[in-house]
């Protein structure tokens, strides 16, 4: 009879080591890529847009540019050897300017900056579940806006810093700042200005994030607990009172907040004056986004209580990652427009290769060239993307009076 041998004991998986390892393979390998593609001390650079671009985002007629380089007014564009005029995003805000200044007397359309008595918005884009497409709603919606003359700061609150990344910061690599460092509760606080980095959109900054915001779940609780300090218990005051001290600098803010329901999300939401919810139209998705609306107005009204001022000028559902073709997802749609009525945007933001394929090399659709996919994709893309845009440009300006 025959005895097999012992077959012998494995080591114990140490999941932590296994996984800091890995962590630190992919950091170390994007970074690789991300050094290819944009050498040390580089910038990320924005491509030059069209004149058919330039005169949507200005909102005056090709002519009317093609008119005003003949007449050598306003900045000269390059013009290509089939006599194709384009304009880089600084000199759309050139001429911006100079529309502002020799247009008609209703010309401030031009320069859309806050008036005076217009408060500064603040949008806040939640979700309680990843992939709704969060952080690309609300990186084509800062990109968008800054396109169309606003001055806008984007703040990444997700420890994750997906925003931060598609603009270029690799946080663990570049050694960068996050708001953590102006809502922080012990005396290394610093202003939220010393913070703020710019991106290669003109108009467009960003606070970058990075894995040190997670502290902030760590530390409300014990600054809570704290008998010798009421800042614990005013947390959710600390966004709005970091925004107060740049609110002259800026019109809107957008705020990419993490998929959970956190004291980063609660602290975003009492400084938002407006929220957009990105809702997948899919079973499971609704299903989540409803168990996080039922937990969202859970928490939402003992911090109100508590004297928080969750006043809100409007707040919105976004369809994101939609395929009208797909059968149950058009009769998602309709089941929600019938259910939230004028609460969900009219314009969804349709699925694309194309929004994916940019993001492969940390673009976004407003930064690819559009010679490097299939021109029919690329504008169907840009064109539902637009869509959403503007309708929520137009929010704004409504909460505005405008």
């Amino acid at each position: 009879m025959n005895v097999s041998s012992p077959v012998p004991a494995q080591a114990p998986l140490h999941f932590e080591k296994h996984i800091l390892e890995q962590g630190d393979q992919i950091s170390k390998k994007l970074h690789l890529l991300s050094m290819q593609r944009f050498p040390p001390h580089a910038k990320k650079n924005l491509r030059s847009f069209s004149l058919a671009e330039v005169a949507t985002y200005l909102g005056v007629s090709q002519s009317h540019l093609k008119k005003l380089h003949l007449e050598g007014k306003g900045p000269v564009p390059e013009t290509s050897s089939s006599g194709r005029r384009s304009y880089t995003a600084e000199q759309m805000l050139e001429l911006r300017q100079y529309l502002d200044q020799h247009g008609r007397s209703d010309a401030r359309m031009y320069v859309p900056h806050r008036r005076s008595g217009e408060k500064l918005q603040v949008i806040a884009v939640v979700n309680f579940k990843g992939g709704s497409g969060k952080t690309t709603t609300a990186a084509h919606l800062s990109q968008y806006l800054a396109l169309t003359g606003h001055r806008v700061l984007a703040v990444d609150l997700d420890p994750q810093a997906s925003l931060s990344s598609l603009h270029g910061f690799q946080p663990e690599l570049d050694q960068i700042k996050s708001i953590y460092d102006a809502i922080r509760y012990d005396d290394e606080r610093i202003p939220l200005s010393n913070i703020i980095q710019e991106t290669n959109f003109p108009g467009l900054d960003i606070v970058p994030a990075n894995l040190e915001l997670q502290e902030y779940e760590y530390d409300t609780p014990l600054a809570m607990a704290d008998r010798n300090s009421n800042a614990g218990k005013a947390f959710f005051t600390r966004i709005s009172s970091a925004l107060a001290e740049v609110d002259d600098s800026y019109d809107v803010v957008v705020v990419d907040c993490p998929p959970q329901l956190g004291y980063l999300t609660i602290t975003a939401l009492t400084a938002a004056t407006s929220v957009l919810i990105t809702i997948h139209p899919q079973m499971l998705d609704v299903m989540s986004m409803g168990q996080f609306l039922l937990m969202l107005g859970g928490i939402l009204e003992p911090i109100r209580s508590a004297g928080a001022a969750v006043n809100l000028e409007w707040y919105r559902y976004v369809i994101t990652r939609y395929e009208p073709t797909d059968q149950p997802q058009a009769q998602m749609v309709a089941f929600l427009q019938t259910l939230f009525g004028e609460f969900i945007l009219k314009n969804q933001m349709l699925k694309s290769t194309a929004i994916s394929d940019a993001g492969i090399t940390k673009q976004s659709l407003y930064e690819v060239e559009k010679n490097t996919m299939t021109r029919s994709t690329y504008e169907r893309a840009m064109e539902a993307l637009e869509a959403v845009n503007s309708e929520i440009a137009g929010l704004v300006h409504h909460a505005w009076g405008r």
